[in-house]
């Protein structure tokens, strides 16, 4: 039987544990992997990292043992750690590259190979596909015997050097003794530990939720948006609380809830953090954000007098984009916000922290700023609407050339021809169909 075909999607390689996420098709992964580190350093050193869902940890060491069995010294987490802690290692330790065997915040059933570059960042496009015709040209990779680590494989805590640079980025000791009630939504995820650890033991009490390893995540997509975290806006809504963060199954994404209950999407979170550090912090530089993203940045873009790049979805097109402009700031719809001075990639711990010390600078409470907000830009509407569908029912939506049927509009009723499968997407002929984002 010739081996799966491996496909990368916008940030790494996914799948359906057990069916083509297998330790199998890891090892080939890891094995292109090593020989593209080799290719770009003689003396390789990899970061291995790993989240909370179903054998994670044993997916890492099998990466390990490949890596070892190849030549490539290797740095294996102690612990389950968010993503980004994979990509600051990388900087930290100036490693050829980093592994995170995630899903982010896919259903429980899958889990994910991510691999950073040099930079800590998703990697470009060109590499990806290098990657995919080396992997497709394995058939099988063997496992190799443990005794190929000795001396190549270590175990290693990524937390103190990963908060020493989060204390370079956010005044923690400030928000620390401020006295902030806040909520940590874990989500069952990787994230566990990592905001207490760096801002409890002050004034400051954190109240973490869900901290537990759970790999069916409770029943919910670990990721930090409604429905998945209305427990945690019920729990908002009583009161006492000063600010929420939550983060996803791998920590890199947040959502952000304020002291009234009050789930500040996506959008507007992006929108506030770029307020924030445009005039409270006093910081300036160009900004990037996909496709998907809200207006209101472009507003404030023309306001401060700085420019607003648009690329794909996905990090791997954020990412280059930051890089190349020396961006301040990129983020995508998903949750995912990366600011310069730091990675070139999402970072859900981070964000929330400047959330927190958003709230100590300017003595405002969240909802008081978001008000703020919407006087300069205006109001804005947003909603997102995920359709589930069956594996087979998706590769067919895929490969399939959709059929012209007629929908109504949705702002006036006129029945238009369209090649869209769903009526959500019609509706062009009148400009009131068109939400504002």
């Amino acid at each position: 039987m010739p081996a799966q075909k491996i496909k990368f999607g916008t940030d790494g390689w996914r799948g359906i544990i057990a069916d083509d996420f297998t330790f199998g098709n890891v090892r080939r992964v890891a094995q292109a992997t090593a020989q593209y580190m080799k290719s770009r350093s003689s003396e390789p050193l990899a970061i291995v990292g790993y989240d909370c869902r179903f054998a994670s940890e044993d997916f890492a060491e099998a990466v390990a043992t490949v890596f070892a069995a190849n030549g490539v010294k290797t740095l294996v987490f102690d612990r389950p750690s968010p993503t980004q802690v994979a990509s600051w290692t990388v900087i930290d330790r100036k490693a050829t590259g980093a592994v995170a065997i995630t899903a982010s915040h896919n259903p429980y059933q899958f889990n994910g190979y991510k691999y950073k570059t040099e930079t800590g960042s998703a990697v470009p496009s060109e590499v990806i596909a290098e990657l995919e015709r080396n992997i497709n040209a394995l058939d099988e990779v063997p496992a190799p015997e443990r005794t190929v680590t000795h001396g190549l494989v270590t175990s290693y805590d990524p937390r103190p050097a990963y908060y020493a640079q989060i204390a370079r980025l956010v005044d923690v000791e400030a928000v620390k003794n401020a006295g902030l009630r806040i909520v940590h939504e874990c989500m069952y995820g990787s994230g566990y530990g990592y905001i207490a650890e760096m801002i409890g033991g002050g004034r400051t009490a954190v109240t973490e939720l869900q901290n537990q390893r759970n790999p069916l995540f409770g029943g919910m997509n670990p990721e930090p948006i409604p429905p998945n975290i209305d427990s945690t806006i019920a729990v908002m809504k009583v009161g006492n609380q000063d600010l929420c963060i939550c983060t996803d199954g791998d920590a890199d994404r947040v959502g952000i809830i304020d002291e009234t209950g009050r789930f500040i999407n996506q959008l507007q979170v992006f929108a506030l953090l770029m307020l924030y550090l445009f005039e409270t912090r006093g910081m300036r530089g160009p900004v990037v954000k996909t496709v998907n993203m809200t207006a209101m940045v472009d507003k404030l873009g023309a306001e401060f007098g700085e420019r607003v790049y648009e690329v794909p979805v996905g990090f791997k097109n954020v990412a280059p984009k930051m890089i190349e402009t020396n961006a301040l700031l990129g983020g995508e719809e998903s949750g995912g916000f990366a600011v310069r001075g730091h990675i070139p990639e999402r970072d859900g711990i981070l964000i929330g922290l400047l959330f927190a010390e958003m709230m100590v600078k300017t003595g405002k409470t969240v909802s008081q700023t978001l008000a703020g907000l919407e006087q300069r830009v205006g109001p804005h509407a947003y909603a997102r609407h995920d359709i589930h569908l069956q594996r087979d029912t998706t590769r067919w939506r895929r490969t399939s050339r959709p059929r012209s049927r007629a929908w109504p509009c949705s702002g006036c009723g006129r029945t238009t021809a369209s090649s869209s499968t769903s009526p959500t997407a019609a509706g062009s002929c009148c400009a009131r169909a068109a939400p504002r984002r």
